[in-house]
């Protein structure tokens, strides 16, 4: 890690329109033309402190020293957050977190991806009768089903399109455009007011909640005061099992692409030894962008590195530059799924959702789920699936967050190989004994 001293200032009196305008850059930027993985701004009006690297992603991850409430611009917890576990800190953030890390037991990890392949399936018989596909429309409403399935939420035939674009909505509604947080702020006020009456009607009896889904979980969910959450807060986390997994989508059709433009890759997935579909989805999830940045609070006084941290400053991380940092990533710009080989760096060089613990900490608990979801659906293309891919644009940018192909990866002439879920079940338990 490299810092200055002093730290730098970066150009400008305010940065918050470069910010948006140079989106994921931005941060990793200014980080190399000041020498500096640490150095000082103004966004919002207000000063700020921006870092990258694994240690840096260490202390911003100590709660000792760093908080989130009212750490997020208040207009992304409108759109996309909501007030749940996000913004919460202390013992109140670890009891909501056990909530959430509650459902994510190795069987409903497994029973969340046996799902997702088999809407998945079902999906890929239409596409057959189709002439072109675009594959980041087909995976949000897939993953919106997954979801709803996984969690214990009826979603009739005639809401799947409502409900699957205002996820959608709310996932990209981040990066800044004020149309778009409109839109997400829309988007969460319909998804919550849905989902709130859910949670009623869980508690009352007329929805039966099978005790391990999230439906159940969280309509009894009680705080450290021994109450039920209400009914508002209870919607807002029951969302936040359920959107996140369509962020999965911009990870597939990456990951689609990365096959696309590294072809010698296909064969590896399809074989997938020594658990390669893992270690693809591991570089897909690093070498492409979803979330540029996590902002934090300074909750007392400290020095690190020489800089002087004080009380309530604001703090952001660099996600994107972290991920590709020189110090622990070798060519990262470079895409070479080969790099997660017996990998065992630190939950800090590598932040894709978040650093640290996923038990005590601020990491997300949905991690697991996007890797098992991308591992089956990577197979899933390559053992199942036949098509052609178009010319088209595939080109991204990186000013627009989150991002994705202009395309949206669209291919065509698709033909389904018969799919059976529990052949993939045991395909999976062969390989497991054979490498045990």
């Amino acid at each position: 890690m490299k810092v200055k001293s002093p730290v730098p200032k970066a150009k400008g009196v305010d940065n918050t329109m470069a910010l948006i305008n140079e989106g994921f850059e931005f941060l990793r930027t200014r980080r190399q033309q000041l020498e500096s993985d640490i150095f000082e701004t103004r966004l919002l009006g207000k000063k700020t402190v921006c870092m990258g690297g694994a240690e840096a992603a260490e202390i911003f991850y100590d709660e000792e020293k760093f908080y989130r409430k009212n750490a997020v611009p208040k207009v992304l917890k409108k759109s996309l957050l909501g007030n749940g576990v996000h913004g919460m800190d202390g013992s109140a953030h670890k009891h909501r977190k056990q909530m959430f890390l509650s459902m994510m037991t190795p069987e409903r990890l497994e029973a969340m991806k046996d799902i997702a392949l088999e809407e998945l399936d079902a999906k890929a018989q239409g596409w057959e009768k189709q002439q072109e596909v675009v594959l980041f429309d087909e995976m949000l409403e897939v993953l919106a089903r997954s979801g709803c399935r996984w969690a214990g939420v009826p979603l009739k035939e005639d809401e799947v399109k409502q409900r699957t674009e205002e996820m959608a909505r709310m996932v990209d509604s981040f990066g800044g455009s004020l149309d778009r947080l409109k839109e997400g702020k829309q988007a969460r006020e319909s998804q919550e007011k849905w989902l709130k009456g859910i949670i009623k009607d869980a508690r009352a009896g007329r929805i039966e909640a099978p005790p391990y889904t999230p439906l159940y979980i969280i309509a009894n969910h009680r705080d450290q005061n021994g109450k039920l959450l209400d009914a508002q807060t209870a919607g807002v986390e029951l969302n936040n099992t359920i959107r996140p997994l369509l962020a999965t989508a911009y990870f597939l059709v990456f990951g689609a692409m990365a096959m696309h433009e590294h072809p010698e890759t296909v064969g590896k997935l399809r074989e997938d030894e020594n658990d390669y579909s893992h270690k693809f989805a591991q570089e897909t999830r690093r070498f492409y962008p979803f979330a540029p940045a996590m902002a934090a609070r300074v909750k007392k006084n400290f020095t690190w590195s020489g800089y002087d941290f004080k009380k309530d400053m604001l703090v952001v991380l660099d996600f994107f530059g972290t991920n590709r940092h020189p110090d622990d990533w070798e060519a990262p710009d470079e895409f070479r799924p080969e790099r997660f080989e017996d990998w065992n760096g630190s939950p800090f060089s590598f932040i894709p959702q978040g650093g640290g613990d996923h038990y005590m900490g601020h990491r997300c608990a949905g991690e697991w789920t996007t890797v098992m979801v991308m591992r089956a659906f990577f197979r899933y293309f390559v053992r199942h699936l036949t098509y052609t891919v178009p010319k088209q644009d595939l080109s991204y940018s990186l000013s627009r967050m989150p991002t994705l192909p202009n395309s949206g990866f669209k291919i065509r002439h698709v033909r389904r190989v018969k799919f059976d879920v529990a052949e993939e079940q045991n395909v999976e338990q062969s390989q497991t004994v054979v490498k045990s």
